[in-house]
C-alpha cells in the first residue's frame, strides 16, 4: 500500500471527479440564472409608458380615496 504509483493515480481520479462535478454545477446554475433572466423579462410589463402613468395614476388616486374613507369610518364620522 505505499506504492507511489498507487497514491498519484487516486490523487489523479478524485481531482477528475472534482473537476466534473464542479463544471456540471456550473453548467446548471448558468442555465438556472439564465431562466431566471428570461422570467423576469417576460413578467416586466408591456404597455407603453404613457398608457402605464395614466392607469396607475387612475390607481393611486383611488387607492387614496378608498383610504381617505376608510380613515373616515375608523373615526366615527359619517360620509
Amino acid at each position: 500500500m505505499t506504492d507511489p504509483n498507487l497514491s498519484l493515480v487516486l490523487a489523479s481520479t478524485g481531482l477528475a471527479a472534482v473537476a466534473m462535478v464542479t463544471t456540471a454545477t456550473l453548467a446548471g446554475w448558468r442555465g438556472w440564472l439564465a431562466l431566471k433572466r428570461q422570467e423576469l423579462t417576460l413578467s416586466e410589463p408591456q404597455e407603453s409608458p404613457a398608457l402605464g402613468n395614466t392607469g396607475t395614476r387612475i390607481e393611486l388616486a383611488d387607492l387614496k380615496e378608498r383610504i381617505r374613507k376608510l380613515e373616515a369610518i375608523a373615526a366615527g364620522v359619517d360620509l
